[in-house]
């Protein structure tokens, strides 16, 4: 890494801000909104800040590993690339730059099947890297098993079907300036994502038996332990970003209850708001395995494509050792939940309140 060019991008907030600058106001405000009142959204943060870090000292942290694991490989940092429909708005290639730059990285990358540019193409982006398949299901079960065999002879290390989008939200901050996305009106078949249901999940378990499976959009310990009687290998806990079910719990709130119940039956995923290295490394001592990132890598993306990607990662390890160190641990291994202390947040969760210094806080950030 030390022979790249040097970025301009020196923090976080910064691709904040440059996004902003260069994305029209639709594209904005379908990064930054979430559903009707946007409730789910700001507890994904307000969940976050919900926990003080208990860190220990007078310990050896010359040397800090803040590698991760992805279904038991070993990955640079403990951090994948989430789904994010519509990549496009934000690089005129859409996901490829950032699946070049996972690739490049060490991490995974996971591919939505509503973003350009497509399966096979992001297959061919990421050769070499770890990549999972997102499935938004748009027609019956064959159809399914033949996106799914796609996946597979495409190289897609996962399968993954997201299970909380029967219902499309009202995402009102497109509506009010009547923001179309295109792929919503290229969609049909939402009645089949409708009709998706427990019976279908054994079946493709039974047809794939040696696809790891992840089951997207969990937030109840009741699902997470349904979801591992049924085989599943990933349980993915997320709200969508807030973007589907309004008046939910923040993602991270809803973990401890999933881990619990999964016991490790499966690996535990999740996704919701994680924004900063803290973010990342609470979830880990929550029990998370993996730790997704939306927003963020699309403010990268939409600041800088596949070097701003790649910075992004590079400032996320940065802050992950960091925090590491400071707690008294040398690897990710070594955390539980005994570093982690419940408080009362000090912040008022917004979308961007991981990143005080954008002074984007204000009704204007809307």
């Amino acid at each position: 890494m030390s022979n790249e060019p040097e970025s301009p991008f020196l923090t976080l907030h910064e691709f904040v801000k440059e996004a902003k600058s260069r994305l029209s106001p639709g594209n904005w405000d379908y990064l930054v909104g979430a559903t009707e009142t946007e409730t789910t959204m700001l507890r994904n943060r307000a969940s976050i800040d919900a926990w003080a870090f208990r860190p220990r000292v007078l310990r050896d942290v010359s040397s800090i590993d803040v590698s991760g694991r992805f279904l038991g490989r070993a990955i640079t940092l403990p951090v994948m690339l989430a789904p994010v429909g519509g990549l496009e708005n934000f690089d005129p290639e859409g996901g490829a730059p950032a699946g070049r730059a996972t690739t490049a990285y060490g991490v995974p990358i996971m591919v939505s099947s509503v973003s350009m540019p497509g399966l096979q193409p992001m297959a061919e982006a990421t050769a070499g890297g770890i990549k999972v398949f997102q499935l938004y299901v748009r027609g019956d079960f064959d159809w399914i098993c033949g996106i799914t065999q796609q996946a597979i002879d495409a190289g897609y290390d996962a399968f993954c079907m997201t299970v909380d989008t029967a219902i499309y939200s009202r995402r009102e901050r497109d509506i009010a300036k009547r923001f179309v996305k295109p792929w919503r009106t290229r969609a049909t078949g939402q009645h089949f994502q409708a009709a998706l249901n427990w019976a279908d999940v054994k079946r493709w378990k039974e047809r794939f038996p040696n696809t790891p499976l992840a089951l997207k959009g969990i937030a109840t310990a009741e699902d997470a332990a349904i979801a591992c009687d049924h085989g599943v290998e990933v349980v993915y806990v997320s709200n969508h970003g807030g973007r589907q079910l309004d008046h939910g719990r923040g993602a991270l709130a809803v973990l401890p209850e999933v881990v619990k119940a999964v016991d490790g039956r499966a690996k535990v995923w999740i996704d919701g708001g994680f924004s900063r290295g803290t973010d990342i490394v609470k979830a880990i001592a929550l029990g998370a395995e993996l730790v997704g990132i939306g927003r963020l890598y699309c403010y990268a993306l939409a600041a800088a494509g596949e070097a701003g990607v790649t910075q992004m990662l590079r400032l996320l390890e940065t802050e992950v050792h960091e925090v590491l160190g400071l707690l008294g641990v040398t690897a990710f291994g070594q955390l539980d939940g005994s570093y982690l202390h419940p408080v009362a947040p000090v912040v008022q969760p917004h979308v961007h309140s991981a990143f005080p210094l954008t002074n984007l806080a204000d009704p204007g950030y809307r």
